[in-house]
C-alpha cells in the first residue's frame, strides 16, 4: 500500500464526532476511581483545540512519518499532515455528513462519513471517530472499553474495539492534563502521535 494512503489513514483516524459520555468502562490499575471520574468530566468539556506535533506510522509493507496540525472547533475540523512523506501531504476538512480528503498529487475525495471514505479509498473499517476522545485521554463513550489507570488516576492503557491505546506521557496546559504521547496498535497498523503544542478550548461555555 502506498505511503500516502497510510498517512491518509492516519489522518482519518483523527476525525471526530461528538457524543455523550457512557458507563461502558471496566476500570483497572491503582488509580482512584473518584479522581478518574473528576478528571474525565473536566477534560470532556473541551470541544475545541489546536494541536501540532508529529505522527509516525508502521505497517507490514510500508512506514512513514510526518508533521501534524489539527484544528477542532466543535463539529468542524481541519487536519493537515505533511513532512517527509515521500509522496506529498494530506488535508482532511469538514463537518459530520460532509467530509473532504485531499491528497497531494493524487486527488480530492468526498463522503458522508469518515468510515465510508476510509473504506472507499483504502478498504479498511476502522473506528475513525474514536480519536476525538482518545486524543484527550478518554475512552470513546459508544462502545465497551477496558481501562488501566496510572498512579495519578489518568488513563494509562485502553483497549477498545480491537485497538490498544497506550498513553505514554501527559502535559499540563491551561489547567488541563492532556496526553502528550500516544501509541495506537491494531489492524496490522501502529500509529505514534507526539503532540508538541496543545491549545485546548471550551467553546460551548
Amino acid at each position: 500500500m502506498r505511503l500516502r494512503n497510510l498517512m491518509a489513514a492516519g489522518l482519518l483516524l483523527l476525525l471526530t464526532g461528538c457524543a455523550a459520555l457512557g458507563p461502558q468502562e471496566t476500570l483497572e490499575g491503582q488509580g482512584d476511581q473518584t479522581a478518574w471520574k473528576a478528571h474525565k468530566t473536566q477534560v470532556s468539556t473541551l470541544d475545541g483545540w489546536q494541536i501540532s506535533g508529529k505522527v509516525g506510522i508502521r505497517a507490514p509493507k510500508d512506514s512513514g512519518s510526518g508533521t501534524l496540525f489539527w484544528l477542532q472547533r466543535q463539529d468542524y475540523y481541519d487536519i493537515r499532515l505533511s513532512g517527509p512523506l515521500g509522496r506529498g501531504a494530506a488535508r482532511l476538512t469538514g463537518r459530520p455528513g460532509k467530509i473532504e480528503l485531499e491528497v497531494a498529487n493524487q486527488g480530492r475525495y468526498q463522503a458522508e462519513s469518515p468510515e465510508a471514505l476510509l473504506e472507499e479509498q483504502l478498504g479498511w473499517r476502522l473506528p475513525v471517530s474514536h480519536l476525538l476522545w482518545w486524543v484527550r485521554g478518554l475512552p470513546a463513550p459508544d462502545s465497551r472499553s477496558r481501562l488501566t489507570l496510572d498512579s495519578h488516576s489518568r488513563l494509562a492503557d485502553l483497549e477498545q474495539d480491537g485497538w490498544k491505546v497506550q498513553f505514554l506521557s501527559y502535559v499540563e496546559q491551561n489547567g488541563f492534563t492532556l496526553p502528550e504521547r500516544i501509541k495506537l496498535s491494531g489492524e496490522n497498523l501502529d500509529i505514534t502521535l507526539v503532540i508538541k503544542d496543545w491549545q485546548p478550548r471550551q467553546l460551548g461555555q
